[in-house]
């Protein structure tokens, strides 16, 4: 998703291409901590949920570690950073289309299917997380007492 994809949307030369000059190595500031993110959250799984973030082999224990203590999502989250910075480093329009397509593509498998998942195999404790956890943005502490969702 993040690699082989990409390359095929840029090889193929579609769509308009915009120049930011020397600006584009500003996309390495969010592939950088868009994979730190996603290799993060997927060590937390392994080795606190004791299983991987692929559906097929999920987590025996809910993981509410490390950047889950402040966002339910945080592995997508580094997804679309890295395919932002993508965009921005290659010049190709077409990558932010598909970094838009990833970023609602993802809401939905979470709302459509992760989340009653999850609510069904951790029951109540899934339940007070996601009361004390945003979905999508952290919770600065100034902000404690409001829920986003």
């Amino acid at each position: 998703m993040l690699g082989l994809v990409p390359l095929a949307l840029i090889a193929n030369r579609w769509g308009p291409r915009f120049d930011l000059g020397a600006a584009h190595w500003i996309g390495f500031a969010l592939i950088l901590p868009g994979v730190a993110i996603i290799v993060w959250c997927f060590i937390n799984f392994v080795c606190r949920g004791r299983g991987t973030p692929a559906p097929y082999d999920p987590p025996r224990r809910l993981v509410v570690v490390g950047l889950y203590k402040h966002i339910r999502n945080p592995q997508y989250v580094g997804v679309i950073l890295v395919a932002l910075g993508e965009a921005i480093l290659s010049g190709r329009t077409l990558l932010f289309v598909y970094a838009g397509i990833l970023a609602i593509g993802y809401h939905l498998f979470v709302r459509l299917y992760e989340e009653p998942t999850l609510r069904r195999t951790f029951g109540e404790e899934y339940v007070r997380y996601c009361a004390a956890v945003s979905r999508w943005l952290p919770q600065w502490s100034s902000c404690r007492g409001r829920q986003r969702k």
